[in-house]
């Protein structure tokens, strides 16, 4: 099993391919949910990513649910900036998808109001309305990966 990045409709070539990179060191599955704001020959996708996109299990969907028909026992994990539950109380457990918004909306309000008691937040200040999407999908990988004992990691 391995954790899961999803990204709902990204904007921002440079955030995927960062992410990319992400998944590549840890072994995270990238999930992309269309319309992406970009084409996925973008050269910028390409050099965010470096060299590692072959290292990266990416899959492509439609539309959020037919990632969650693909998924049906996955437990997703919402995130939003208005959400009550930070991401460290969470109890991660492998296969978790981890499902983040598009940069300049975030999550659909209709799929967080249907999910509340799977939205989480990372803390901050009130000075910012959000962390950059690649800076967040990292930080809250790597702590589902600390409480995992960093699987199949040096």
């Amino acid at each position: 099993m391995a954790l899961h990045i999803v990204l709902v409709e990204p904007e921002i070539p440079a955030n995927t391919g960062n992410i990319a990179r992400t998944c590549a060191a840890t072994g995270t599955h990238l999930h992309l949910v269309r319309p992406l704001g970009f084409n996925t020959d973008d050269k910028t996708l390409k050099r965010a990513g470096l060299d590692y996109w072959y290292a990266v299990h990416i899959e492509y969907h439609d539309s959020f649910e037919e990632l969650q028909q693909k998924y049906p026992e996955g437990r997703f994990f919402y995130t939003s900036t208005k959400a009550t539950k930070r991401y460290c109380d969470i109890v991660f457990q492998d296969g978790d998808f981890l499902v983040f918004g598009k940069e300049t909306k975030g999550l659909p309000p209709e799929l967080l109001a249907a999910n509340p008691d799977s939205c989480i937040r990372m803390p901050m200040t009130d000075k910012v309305r959000s962390l950059n999407l690649s800076n967040s999908a990292a930080i809250i990988v790597y702590e589902a990966l600390r409480q995992l004992d960093y699987p199949g990691m040096a």
